[in-house]
């Protein structure tokens, strides 16, 4: 029975919970104001049918009180004119409209008090209404101030965590890995250009080296020759 009761508790708390979520307060607080101008406008209806009742029960009392005062004076008329039988008959039916008249004079005090009760709880109905409507203003300015400062931190949190700013970190780690690799490029290109130079002074060198090879060599083959010739000439002389 006590885990029932606890699901059944946690069961209304979760309900509770969504529907709070789910409560607009802006909404509400206009749904409300309707609520009340329902209320208001039914009791409107309530009092003006009080206020008729209490106006037919006046005029019966009032039409009542004046066939009193009609039969009144037709009794005295009628014992002027020694009419005893109509007197007795004007006599009968003015009793009868005296009882009338206190039922109705009872209805009508009744009635009149009644609407008069409920025209104060339509004032006071109205003077809340009014109340609400003024302070229903405050709220809802209130929460829009709330809900554009939220909006407001969610967008400066969402900047801080979501992807958009991850991405820039990205690409502005990849911009300085480009400018980088154009740093090291230009470097590589300056020591290339150098290598360049020192393969060109390299091959300089070596032509240097075969023409004054060549020079030596020529003069070398000269005097060989120049050798041979002088040995043929003293081979003939001998």
């Amino acid at each position: 029975m006590g885990i029932f009761k606890r699901l059944r508790t946690l069961t209304v708390a979760s309900v509770n919970e969504v529907m709070d979520s789910l409560e607009d307060p802006i909404v509400m607080l206009n749904q409300y104001m309707r609520d009340m101008e329902t209320e208001i406008g039914q009791v409107e209806v309530a009092v003006a049918r009080q206020v008729a009742l209490e106006k037919r029960f006046r005029q019966q009392w009032e039409e009542a009180n004046a066939i009193v005062e009609k039969r009144d004076r037709q009794v005295t008329l009628a014992l002027s004119t020694n009419d005893d039988e109509l007197a007795r008959r004007a006599l009968v039916d003015k009793k009868l409209h005296e009882s009338r008249a206190q039922e109705y004079e009872t209805l009508f005090k009744s009635a009149a008090e009644a609407a008069q009760q409920m025209r104060e709880k339509l004032a006071e109905l109205k003077d809340e209404f009014y109340k609400m409507r003024a302070k229903k203003f405050t709220l809802m300015s209130r929460a829009q101030v709330a809900r554009t400062h939220k909006q407001v931190n969610e967008a400066i949190t969402g900047m801080c965590n979501d992807n958009a700013s991850k991405g820039f970190i990205r690409m502005e780690e990849k911009v300085m890995r480009m400018e980088a690799e154009a740093e090291m490029s230009g470097q590589w290109r300056t020591a290339k250009l150098g290598f360049d130079a020192i393969d060109d002074r390299f091959k300089n060198t070596e032509i240097d080296d075969i023409a004054a090879e060549l020079a030596l060599r020529k003069e070398k083959l000269h005097h060989q020759k120049a050798e041979i010739e002088s040995a043929t000439v003293q081979g003939k002389e001998s």
